[in-house]
């Protein structure tokens, strides 16, 4: 219901409106065939056993000792795709399908979720100031659409209050391009790591490279798409102010 408001609220012509608005169908557009590609390669490559028969469960728990890490607990998570490693608590999630998994699409996304794990312990600087934006956006995901919504429609008495909202939403952004090199560090971490240590051979390295890329597209659909938006409120601002 807020989104269809903050669409008519902003529908109102302003200079680029129509370029923006194209621009936005293009990326939801890709976003949605880069998604469904994700899903298309994971689905794939579930169904490709690797040489060792290594469940994912077994591949991270191996990826943590060979990098002497010892406190972190690898454990599953009900859902698909649902697989993360939080620092907090310093516990790595899988899904059912990884946990159990011994396809090349389990050891890739455990390996990768250890890659998180490893950036934490050796003190990756992005990834601590992810860790650190967390509970900034989260406070501020509670309450971005009402004050753009709000400064949309008082911009004229009260043009400050979107000015507010931008740099709320501006955390979110910030938050996007941050997750960037922390995943794509990640897997670089965790292609390197199954290939050394031949949980993947030649004949089946190529799908864990695929899978990661693929899914690494998605967090710069999101970035990109988040920088669109940020900047399609500051035109409305500084055209309407």
């Amino acid at each position: 219901m807020l989104n269809t408001v903050l669409l008519q609220a902003t529908a109102v012509p302003v200079s680029g409106s129509t370029l923006m608005w194209g621009v936005f169908i293009i990326l939801t557009v890709v976003s949605m065939v880069v998604s469904k590609n994700v899903e298309r390669k994971f689905k794939k490559y579930s169904h490709i056993r690797t040489e060792g028969g290594l469940t994912g469960r077994e591949v991270a728990e191996r990826m943590l000792r060979d990098h002497d890490i010892h406190n972190v607990q690898v454990q599953m998570v009900k859902g698909t795709l649902t697989d993360h490693y939080n620092p907090t608590n310093r516990t790595l999630n899988l899904s059912p399908e990884v946990y159990n998994g011994t396809s090349v699409a389990a050891a890739a996304v455990a390996a990768h979720e250890c890659g998180h794990a490893v950036q934490h312990a050796v003190g990756y600087a992005p990834l601590g100031l992810r860790s650190a934006l967390v509970p900034i956006v989260s406070f501020t995901g509670r309450w971005v659409s009402w004050v753009i919504l709000a400064g949309l429609l008082l911009i004229k008495a009260i043009p400050s209050l979107l000015l507010i909202g931008i740099a709320l939403f501006a955390m979110s952004t910030l938050f996007s391009l941050v997750t960037l090199p922390v995943e794509i560090n990640a897997s670089a971490r965790a292609l390197q790591w199954i290939r050394q240590h031949d949980i993947t051979t030649a004949a089946t390295h190529q799908y864990a490279e695929s899978a990661l890329r693929s899914a690494a597209y998605t967090y710069v659909m999101a970035a990109i798409t988040s920088l669109a938006t940020l900047a399609y409120y500051m035109m409305i601002y500084l055209d309407r102010r």
